[in-house]
């Protein structure tokens, strides 16, 4: 078989058009299938098959590779082996013997409800009307009065097997139906075309957007009863709460951060209804197996004094995992997979906004857009009738599935700087920029800090975008700058954990040419500038309580006493027993603080192509072109020390194995022996 089958360019074109669009389901929520004949390339006969996508993917951005391929005789036979609901969960097992050829990607849960319906064309999807329709207390009451006899309701039932039979038998039993509502779930739909189910799919999601902004009260959350704070006083307060949040949120593991203040979570946690419906908890499987249960909400006016913040958040995340703890121990059996974490995943902050958690960047920021559909899903229930989710039971029978479970021992291991947030000043070239480069690649969320703000942001590009890396602009020399550049840092990820001081520049001129303007300007970036920069990172690293690294890349210059140099040796000088000072001072707070000195590292380097390339050639009396071959020539291993050289060092210092290492200086200079340590 060769080719593309044209029900596969039809099934990804459909699923392209309606994942873009976010009122029509979650990221990597739902999905979509098609069936077509192919010629067995075995036997040469006619084969049914199902192209469906698989577990994991998104609709949105959905390849063919991510596309589960199963035979239907097969799938289909499954019904007459079928041991019944209370032993589903193996069928998904059995889907195995059901692919073609090499089968794609892992078939998902649903694939019962694509294999076993009556149509050549099924999508699954979760939009936010859909599932205010199906999370309503009258809902079956609602999907008759709204679409009629075009869609049937479907009680409340987990996905699997059993649910693809609900759905393949109700579709007999009414021909005329388009789709169905999936009590506390979403909505499936159908067709004999691509065409006819992607109409039939978004007729269900408009025509129930449109009957809620009919019929809907105006006000479901009640009245305003806090005052949202206007944009920069709102971001500055989440950056001063968002560590020492990160912190609680990360008791049981590491988390990475993410802050929302789009006007549906603003508008919800300003209205007095925000603390009952939350608590009621979200309802569509794949809103909650990312948000929890339920998010921990804090019951302070926006305009509360910081530190009386502080201290009731503290109270209420101690209370949350002692509640989360009982909900585990109400439900877990002897056969339920232990406790995954009891710390919230979702915080509600009245007047700022809603902070996320998740293992890295983007899962943080999906956990943030999905309780943004449930509070759409909330607003459209509450509207029409009132908000009444799936029990908690059944929401622990989906949280603590072993078939959860499963994709979870699937996942693979994480990086070793996974969840660790670094800033790297001077990350737009040379040392900086290899040094992001590095810290990404091993997991690391990096904000990219340079003067030259094209450059940092080309480097935040290289390493991936936003839920990567962010760039931001700052003279070391301005505490201004740089407190605006942790903020922002503390914005995109929630915190920082590893800092690299390596912005620099230099000078090279003899003792007598030195000015004093020289002197400062090489102290105040060099000196001053990590000084600034260690004290902002101290600030929010004690407040996350997790401990963290501060590296600063200082110069075999700080002990080699070389001439034309006083400037920038005095200022590397001090950068080095910056490191000793602060070693001892942050150790109590599990804070480490290292040092590398390297040698003149120039292929790469801003300083060297500033001009000092040229000065320090002409003092050796080589060609500038040669110096990085005159520089390896004077070193014991004759091997050019370059950017990434220096980077590895950072990584060697960070990555997990120097776990009681502080106060260390590591030469990266090929073995200059005049810089030896004594």
């Amino acid at each position: 078989m060769t080719g593309t089958p044209p029900e596969v360019e039809q099934l990804l074109d459909r699923a392209h058009a309606l994942g873009a669009d976010p009122r029509n389901t979650n990221y990597a929520g739902g999905n979509a299938s098609a069936k077509g004949t192919v010629t067995d390339p075995v036997t040469g006969t006619a084969a049914e098959l199902m192209w469906v996508k698989g577990s994991g993917g998104d609709l949105g951005t959905l390849k063919a590779a991510g596309l589960a391929v199963l035979r239907l005789d097969r799938l289909r036979a499954l019904v007459d082996v079928y041991p019944g609901v209370e032993r589903e969960d193996e069928m998904v097992a059995a889907f195995d013997y059901c692919l073609h050829g090499r089968g794609g990607a892992a078939p998902s849960i649903d694939t019962a409800m694509h294999g076993l319906v009556d149509a050549v064309h099924v999508d699954h999807l979760h939009p936010d009307s859909g599932i205010a329709i199906a999370t309503a207390a009258d809902g079956e009451e609602l999907t008759h009065r709204i679409f009629g006899d075009r869609v049937a309701w479907v009680p409340w039932r987990r996905p699997g097997f059993q649910l693809g039979l609900d759905i393949s038998a109700i579709k007999a039993a009414n021909p005329q139906a388009i789709g169905v509502i999936l009590g506390g779930h979403g909505v499936t739909a159908w067709g004999d075309t691509s065409a006819e189910c992607q109409a039939n799919s978004l007729e269900i999601i408009r025509t129930a957007e449109a009957y809620i902004a009919e019929h809907g009260r105006p006000d479901p959350f009640g009245s305003v009863v806090y005052a949202t704070l206007p944009e920069a006083e709102r971001r500055a307060r989440a950056a001063a709460l968002l560590p020492l949040v990160r912190g609680l949120a990360s008791t049981d593991r590491p988390q990475v951060g993410h802050y929302t203040d789009t006007p549906e979570v603003l508008d919800f946690v300003s209205r007095s209804e925000h603390p009952r419906l939350a608590a009621l908890g979200t309802s569509c499987p794949d809103h909650f197996l990312r948000t929890k249960v339920a998010p921990l909400v804090l019951d302070l006016p926006p305009d509360a004094p910081l530190e009386q913040v502080a201290e009731r958040l503290r109270e209420l995340h101690a209370e949350y995992r002692d509640d989360y703890r009982a909900y585990y121990e109400r439900h877990a059996t002897p056969d339920s997979p232990p406790l995954r974490g009891a710390d919230p995943a979702i915080v509600l902050v009245p007047g700022v906004g809603m902070f996320s958690f998740g293992a890295n960047k983007q899962t943080a920021r999906v956990a943030g857009e999905f309780y943004v559909n449930a509070i759409n899903v909330m607003r459209g229930a509450e509207a029409l009738s009132s908000y009444a989710p799936i029990d908690e039971a059944e929401k622990f029978r989906i949280e603590y599935w072993e078939l959860e479970e499963a994709k979870l021992r699937r996942m693979p291991k994480p990086r070793p700087l996974a969840t660790r947030v670094a800033l790297v000043t001077g990350g737009g070239s040379g040392i900086g920029r290899a040094t992001a480069l590095r810290l990404a690649a091993e997991g690391a969320c990096v904000v990219v800090a340079d003067r030259d703000a094209a450059a940092a942001e080309k480097v935040a590009t290289e390493l991936g975008g936003p839920d990567v890396a962010v760039a931001v602009t700052v003279d070391v020399t301005s505490e201004e700058q740089i407190a605006a550049a942790f903020q922002a840092g503390v914005l995109a990820f929630g915190g920082v954990d590893l800092v690299v001081n390596n912005a620099g520049l230099s000078i090279s001129k003899p003792l007598l040419e030195t000015t004093a303007a020289d002197w400062d300007l090489q102290h105040d970036v060099m000196a001053k500038g990590s000084f600034l920069v260690s004290r902002a990172a101290a600030q929010i690293m004690t407040e996350q309580g997790m401990g963290g690294d501060i590296v600063y890349i200082s110069s075999k210059n700080a002990v080699f006493a070389g001439p034309n140099n006083v400037a920038y040796g005095a200022a590397k000088a001090d950068q080095a027993h910056q490191v000793r000072l602060l070693a001892a001072e942050l150790g109590e707070h599990g804070v480490r603080v290292n040092g590398i000195n390297p040698d003149g590292v120039v292929r790469g380097s801003g300083i060297f192509a500033g001009g000092w390339g040229a000065k320090r050639a002409a003092v050796y009396g080589v060609e500038e072109e040669k110096l990085g071959e005159f520089y390896a020539q004077r070193t014991l291993l004759k091997r050019e020390v370059l950017p990434e050289h220096v980077a590895a060092a950072v990584f060697a210092l960070t990555g997990g194995d120097l776990t009681h290492t502080t106060g260390l200086h590591i030469p990266v200079d090929a073995g200059v022996a005049a810089a030896f340590l004594r």
